[in-house]
């Protein structure tokens, strides 16, 4: 194996046609002889080049639709063959195989056509066939193949060839190879994926999961730990698909919180009014709706100062700048909305450690999809819970029923609770989080935490009484004995959701009753681990 290789002969191959000119250009001045197909081989043509039909090198002509062209012993030869073994130079020189130095392939955009929304016998014609196996085996012979499946690289390709005399390392060659294995992976894992749900397998014997490299990130939750941010192509809006207009990199735990944050307000439509919701250690601090964002954020901070400093900010409209001079006003580490104003903008400018994410648009949050969770040798996956509550859902079960009023807290309370950490508890009043409870191993336990965050800040504003008083609070999952119930009955509760189905329902059904308290089921359960 020799390090420093020069490029004679190269196949290019391309659906993304982004950079190709450029590239044929700059290869074919170096004296390199380009083999191509179909439409990538008549764009050169046409624009002058001198390229040679890979129809020309096997004998064979593209036929199927496109489907059978570089499936050829003359193509797989010239990239397998070992250039330092007498036996594959005999079997080449036997067969007219021509060595190819450099593959350039990208494929059937397969992602982009399921994203689009298309039929199945569409996704199924967009899945690559050729490009793949070509891309397998020059990377397995990357002793002596270039291979590029990725337009950014073709900088990298060129630059070197400068730096070497037209001639490409091994530790290049190695690089790109492992590249090309990962987006044949990746590739496969799509396939695989989306024919999972094509015919209705939710658990497929085997699944695979890829992402693309968005960013290197400083380290993981710790400075000991290694990390980096990947996509999965899904682009659904939020921290992934936001622009980032000012502020250091975000970190790992920003991303975390940020997504967090993203996905809890979006449980609130913007045409039902403007809503904020902060977090702090991917746990809402503070959830609230308001006549204006100003407002919304105001009622949402007001919830738990101290928990707020520090936190991620997530808005549901576009931020003005009277809110962000009101956001500015203490410490906050991300603030992400679909749109920003110019003058928002201006306001965070003078804050370089504020990082201001803007992402066109609310993910919804009743949209399928999947996630998962790596556990000691292997993963869970799951669906993601897009479950959802409507007032027509609920099941009254107290002699007293819920005031309009109540159920359109109650329902509020009950999204909250869908994005705390169980056991969740979340006490709101007036479309305002007043007290949460958040990853208690007690649910009496994030009762307690709630009512007593709630008195804090009741004493911290001057308030004559806690903001519990008169409340209504949400239990992510059935409360197993009355204790917990009556618990948010002393703090001032007047209604209470949870899912129910305890084996001792009767039980806390009675002691709502005894209390004066109304109680609605959901039959729907939201623990968050």
């Amino acid at each position: 194996m020799t390090d420093l290789l020069p490029i004679r002969r190269a196949l290019i191959s391309v659906s993304d046609k982004t950079g190709m000119m450029d590239l044929a250009r700059a290869l074919s001045a170096r004296g390199v002889e380009i083999l191509s197909t179909g439409g990538s081989a008549g764009e050169m043509r046409a624009a002058g080049l001198p390229v040679r039909d890979v129809a020309d090198l096997t004998g064979f002509p593209e036929m199927m639709d496109g489907r059978v062209k570089t499936l050829h012993p003359r193509v797989h030869g010239g990239l397998l063959a070992l250039r330092d073994n007498p036996g594959h130079q005999a079997a080449m020189a036997e067969h007219g195989i021509e060595p190819i130095d450099l593959l350039i392939v990208n494929l059937y955009p397969f992602e982009a056509t399921v994203a689009k929304g298309a039929d199945y016998d569409t996704c199924i014609e967009n899945i690559d066939i050729g490009g793949p196996a070509m891309i397998r085996a020059a990377a397995k012979n990357h002793a002596f193949v270039t291979v590029l499946v990725d337009v950014g690289d073709y900088a990298a390709l060129l630059a070197e060839l400068d730096a070497n005399d037209d001639r490409v390392s091994f530790a290049f060659r190695r690089k790109m190879a492992q590249a090309a294995y990962a987006r044949t992976a990746a590739y496969d894992a799509a396939v695989s994926t989306w024919m999972a749900g094509a015919i209705g397998e939710p658990a497929p014997r085997r699944r695979a999961f890829a992402g693309t490299l968005a960013q290197t990130l400083r380290y993981g939750e710790n400075p000991h730990q290694a990390a980096a941010f990947y996509l999965d192509g899904s682009n659904r809006p939020g921290v992934a698909t936001a622009r980032q207009w000012q502020g250091k990199e975000l970190s790992y735990n920003n991303i975390n919180d940020t997504d967090a944050a993203f996905e809890l307000v979006a449980e609130f439509a913007p045409d039902a009014g403007p809503a904020c919701a902060i977090i702090k250690h991917a746990n809402p601090c503070g959830v609230a709706r308001g006549g204006s964002l100003l407002d919304a954020y105001r009622r949402a901070y007001d919830c738990d100062r101290t928990s707020a400093f520090g936190g991620i900010v997530a808005l549901n409209g576009v931020l003005d700048a009277e809110t962000a001079e009101e956001i500015v006003k203490i410490f906050t580490e991300v603030v992400i909305a679909p749109d920003a104003t110019e003058d928002a903008k201006a306001v965070f400018a003078a804050r370089k450690n504020l990082r201001l994410l803007t992402t066109g648009a609310l993910p919804d949050p009743a949209a399928a999809g999947l996630a998962f969770r790596q556990v000691a040798g292997g993963f869970l996956v799951q669906d993601r819970d897009n479950g959802r509550i409507g007032a027509a859902d609920l099941t009254v079960v107290t002699k007293r029923a819920p005031t309009p009023a109540e159920i359109e807290d109650l329902l509020f309370a009950w999204k909250v609770a869908k994005h705390v950490k169980s056991n969740a508890i979340v006490y709101v009043k007036g479309g305002a989080t007043v007290g949460v409870g958040a990853g208690q191993m007690s649910r009496v336990d994030s009762t307690r935490i709630a009512a007593r965050k709630a008195q804090d800040m009741a004493e911290a504003l001057g308030l004559p009484v806690a903001p519990t008083q008169g409340s209504v609070v949400a239990s992510d999952a059935f409360f197993p004995f009355p204790d917990g119930l009556l618990t948010a009955a002393e703090a001032g509760a007047t209604a209470v959701i949870q899912p129910g189905g305890s084996m001792n329902d009767d039980k806390v059904i009675a002691a709502a009753d005894a209390a004066g308290l109304a109680m609605v089921f959901t039959g729907q359960r939201h623990f968050r681990h």
